[in-house]
């Protein structure tokens, strides 16, 4: 059995070194030695070095250890009680963050045996869809077909991610487990591998076609179908139509969100329609019998004689039901008396006639006016 060489020897720091050139030197060894930045012929060789490195820090870096080793050697040291040593199967484990962990004060910390759960397998993500639609198809309801981003195998590699002629290799950062231990103190996280991102896998040569993902991104038809009474901002939800999960985790889904496209005639408020309905000033006079618009047909109103702007009617359950409703809202139709404009010389001589016909019926006329005025001039006085 070979003699093993004096820990501080290995260092290269002298025995009266304090604790911080201990680290400083062993982080310079961690650098130059580790398996990810050795590769060939030397790979094995600095293997080994990287681990004999490690191992005098261990020893040197516990206050407890380093007297019974100043004291004893290595006689003095017994490898079955080494405190934060790696289990049977964990020196693969030798990847940047352990390298690091110990002088770090178990920031990075362990990687260590018996931690290990597995690869890490992840949702995939969710994705958003903006659908336009009218007012009509809102209300009715429709079928529709859109075209959403999807990942296919690929069919150079197959779904490997490695060029063809090549595969990939474990992860020497989680040891193929796609996780490492994050430590601090007393307390212990488990993190995605930030080497291999959670796959356990290094991909050498990736494939040139899917630059190693194995998957390539495509577009499928997806048919969708629109309750009736969907509103603006409501989601749709499409469940497993997201983005691909990681690791074989399952898909994302989809959502779908409605907008609601701007209407020549209506305006929604819930389950209630609005409408501006314009009249004419004999009309709003006169009174009588005005059509107007609903989403199924034409509906009548009754305009009663002397109508002003800004009057409402209302028509019960001819607006629209929505998804969660039982009953359809109403519409509300708003009256605005229309000013006859590029009148003819006739017309002004009429109208002229018609107002000193009102003037001289007084404010049996116009109640409104006469209200406004008064008020008018108590405010000025």
């Amino acid at each position: 059995m070979a003699t093993k060489r004096d820990f501080y020897e290995i260092l290269g720091v002298p025995k009266n070194a304090s604790e911080e050139e201990i680290k400083k030197a062993y982080r310079k060894l961690a650098m130059k030695h580790h398996p990810d930045r050795n590769q060939g012929d030397a790979a094995k060789d600095a293997e080994a070095k990287f681990k004999e490195a490690k191992e005098a820090y261990e020893m040197l870096s516990d206050a407890s250890k380093r007297a019974a080793y100043d004291q004893y050697g290595h006689a003095g040291v017994d490898p079955n009680m080494r405190g934060g040593a790696a289990g049977p199967g964990a020196e693969g484990f030798g990847g940047f963050a352990e390298a690091f962990g110990d002088i770090f004060g178990d920031i990075f910390g362990g990687q260590r045996g018996g931690q290990r759960g597995g690869k890490q397998v992840y949702r995939g993500n969710d994705l958003s869809y903006a659908m336009e639609v009218s007012l009509e198809e809102a209300a009715l309801g429709k079928d529709a077909q859109i075209r959403i981003p999807t990942w296919d195998p690929c069919d150079t590699c197959h779904g490997s991610g490695a060029k063809p002629g090549t595969q990939a290799k474990t992860c020497t950062t989680c040891n193929g487990q796609g996780a490492v231990q994050m430590r601090q103190g007393f307390f212990s996280v488990q993190q995605t591998c930030p080497h291999c991102r959670g796959s356990g896998k290094i991909i050498p040569e990736p494939c040139t076609s899917c630059l190693g993902q194995g998957k390539i991104k495509k577009q499928k038809t997806l048919e969708v179908k629109i309750p009736a009474g969907i509103d603006d901002g409501m989601r749709i939800r499409s469940a497993g139509n997201g983005e691909p999960g990681t690791n074989g985790g399952p898909p994302g889904d989809l959502y779908i969100e409605i907008r609601l496209r701007k209407h020549d005639v209506f305006e929604r408020d819930g389950d209630d329609l609005h409408c501006a309905v314009p009249i004419s000033f004999s009309t709003a006079a006169l009174g009588g019998e005005i059509e107007v618009p609903t989403l199924g047909g034409k509906a009548a109103i009754d305009v009663p004689e002397g109508t002003q702007t800004g009057k409402q009617f209302r028509l019960r359950g001819k607006g629209i039901k929505g998804v969660r409703s039982s009953y359809p809202g109403d519409l509300y139709c708003h009256i605005t008396v229309e000013t006859p404009v590029k009148l003819s010389e006739h017309q002004r001589k009429l109208l002229k006639e018609l107002e000193d016909s009102l003037r001289k019926g007084g404010a049996k006329h116009s109640p409104d006016g006469k209200g406004w005025f008064d008020k008018a001039r108590d405010f000025f006085s």
